[in-house]
């Protein structure tokens, strides 16, 4: 008996031996991800906080390379090719670099991304995929933890903005999809398109300033198809208003709101009745007279 309890007091102190404490780290992962174009992007950083210390210039020191956040190097991540200020991006995993300064600061994707930190002396150079540099501008209220996030989103372009202190870095990027998008949109045009097919096809030609005409036609045979799909009959309105057909525009919209309100859509009610009131204005704008140009004073 004596020797069973001592088996187990051996192994009750072996175990405390090897349990470890579990505590939060002070500067959390945190992952962001955004669709753009046809892809993704994401960002994966640690987050350190200001607790009351200058950051810029002191935490983080001006003209040395930052790992841009805590912990590890920050990583970068597409799906597909991109460009970042200009600069071409393939699709890949890339480590966030940055080099803060007072005036600008120096933004680089690195090839390595095994790095924790800056990866002191291992870091070279030439492993760097794009350097450029942006400025810097001053915000407030004061940004308590360190944001990365994507804003200013259109269907091919974001930028990434990077918030601390009372500071805010933003980088623009783009993809450049319109060619995939018309190869789609011709061969899902054929041979058996759905209403669904002519109607993003539709969307994407008014969205994009594309051939009008072409939009018209795709999503009159979608309306063919769906009478009863008053957010169709909507894009047919803001469609025939771009084109200047007012009087086509009013006659889609009340469409519209008529089929939204036996669907007990309240929302589209509003989006056509809001579009009706715009194309009234335009319309009213267009049919006054242009003023002429004062005659230029003689000297």
């Amino acid at each position: 008996m004596k020797l069973k309890l001592t088996l187990i007091a051996a192994l009750l102190v072996g175990t405390q031996a090897f349990a470890q404490i579990k505590t939060p780290q002070p500067s959390q992962i945190s992952y962001t991800i955004q669709e753009l174009g046809l892809g993704k992007i994401s960002v994966g950083y640690s987050r350190p906080s200001a607790k009351g210390r200058t950051i810029f210039g002191d935490v983080v020191p001006f003209d040395v390379i930052w790992r841009t956040g805590a912990n590890a190097s920050t990583k970068f991540y597409t799906s597909e090719e991109i460009t970042v200020e200009g600069n071409k991006v393939p699709a890949g995993k890339y480590a966030l670099y940055t080099i803060p300064g007072k005036l600008e600061w120096t933004i680089i994707l690195h090839k390595d991304t095994t790095f924790w930190g800056d990866g002191g002396t291992d870091y070279k150079a030439e492993n760097d995929l794009v350097r450029f540099k942006v400025k810097p501008v001053t915000i407030a209220p004061k940004v308590e933890t360190f944001t990365i996030g994507f804003n200013n989103l259109t269907t091919t372009s974001a930028t990434l903005d990077m918030a601390w202190e009372n500071v805010l870095v933003s980088v623009k990027i783009a993809t450049n999809i319109d060619e995939k998008v018309m190869t789609s949109i011709k061969n899902t045009l054929n041979p058996k398109p759905t209403a669904g097919n002519y109607y993003q096809s539709a969307s994407y030609y008014y969205e994009n300033d594309k051939d009008l005409g072409e939009a018209l036609v795709w999503v009159n045979k979608a309306i063919e198809m769906r009478p009863e799909a008053y957010w169709m009959s909507h894009l047919k309105a803001k469609i025939l208003a771009k084109i200047k057909d007012y009087e086509g525009s009013y006659a889609a919209a009340n469409v519209s709101i008529e089929a939204a309100r036996k669907d007990s859509n309240p929302d589209y009610v509003r989006m056509n009745e809001k579009l009706i009131a715009e194309t009234k204005a335009a319309q009213v704008a267009a049919s006054k007279p242009a003023v002429p140009a004062k005659a230029a004073k003689k000297k």
